[in-house]
């Protein structure tokens, strides 16, 4: 129903319904944990009327940090797939969150070894820009490697095949500075699935500052990749700083990529599912799609998060591995599709 309306009524309609999921993913992420409160004690706490540490001080910035790291995620996805001209591409196959994980994980061994600390993040939370500055230069020198290795941008498959080969690399290299004390096994495995559940006010804080230095020419490189659709050709024939406008925009994605990973490690599928649902809606523009997708994965992130606190309550699971069971079976769909079209 919604993609027989006139296109600028759809796109209306479909930021509506962002924020409204936005607000809806805010007070249910709020309220329901493994101690579930009522609307009217997220409400009187929320101002101030009640302390309740519960919502001000473990489940607001959880929440917040993990709307910011989706919207991180989403964001650059949707970049990743202009730049590339590739519907397929996404922080996590591109390898780009693996590279991150890795440059993150070799600034914490260099700081004198893996201690206890890194499981709760507090790395992080004290040294935010370093950890990101470390990761953002994986996460470049990740996307860099697997163009490279595909040889261009054009070769689907080939690109795709490079991503993920790099990334299961990066991977092991990461898992292999973690496991150097067996005793952070456990917390290996929930920093390179995906977890929020350290997320604090320091890390929100340090994704507001990347998000703030990397979201503004992100959104205004639009127009830039709507030509770009069109070809590398047509785009220079339009007077654009074609090699300059790439590089920014290369350089954005990786940094809110790097700086995603630094406060949640490895959480997939994100930056592909949220561009891929939101393109059918709001059509090819990348003016609309760019902030759409954010919000897209903001939302998407925030409930894949309810459900690992809630499923098998009162434990957890890496909001990682809800991601990747919803994004795997895309992902196959995708390819399957493409496919079928060949």
């Amino acid at each position: 129903m919604v993609l027989g309306l006139p296109l600028t009524l759809r796109r209306g309609l479909v930021f509506g319904w962002l924020f409204l999921l936005l607000f809806l993913a805010l007070v249910l992420g709020v309220a329901l944990g493994a101690v579930a409160l009522s609307p009217w004690e997220v409400v009187r706490a929320l101002l101030g009327l009640q302390a309740n540490p519960i919502v001000t001080e473990l489940r607001l910035p959880r929440v917040l940090g993990g709307m910011l790291v989706g919207a991180a995620l989403g964001l650059s996805g949707a970049a990743f797939q202009g730049l590339f001209r590739n519907p397929l591409a996404d922080p996590y196959l591109m390898g780009a969150a693996s590279g991150a994980a890795f440059g993150v994980t070799l600034f914490a061994a260099l700081l004198g070894g893996l201690s206890p600390a890194f499981a709760q993040h507090a790395v992080f939370q004290h040294l935010p820009l370093s950890a990101t500055l470390m990761g953002f230069l994986g996460a470049l020198s990740a996307t860099l490697f697997t163009l490279l290795l595909a040889g261009g941008v054009a070769r689907t498959g080939e690109l795709v095949l490079s991503g993920v080969v790099v990334g299961s690399v990066l991977t092991g290299a990461t898992t292999y500075l973690m496991l150097q004390d067996a005793d952070r096994v456990r917390a290996v495995f929930a920093y390179t699935l995906g977890n929020l559940a350290f997320m604090g006010w320091a890390g929100v804080k340090a994704l507001l500052l990347f998000a703030l230095l990397a979201l503004p020419p992100l959104l205004l490189l639009g127009r830039f990749l709507n030509a770009l659709q069109l070809g590398e050709e047509t785009a220079r024939s339009l007077g654009l700083p074609l090699e300059a406008l790439k590089g920014l925009l290369l350089l954005s994605a990786s940094l809110l990529v790097a700086a995603a990973v630094a406060q949640a490690g490895i959480i997939g599928f994100v930056g592909l599912i949220a561009p891929h649902a939101l393109r059918r809606l709001l059509g090819e523009d990348y003016r609309f799609l760019l902030p759409a997708s954010a919000l897209g994965g903001a939302a998407l992130l925030a409930f894949a998060d309810l459900l690992a606190r809630t499923l098998t309550r009162p434990a957890e699971l890496p909001v990682g591995v809800v991601t990747t069971l919803l994004g795997g079976p895309f992902f196959l769909y995708l390819l399957w599709r493409r496919r079928g079209r060949a």
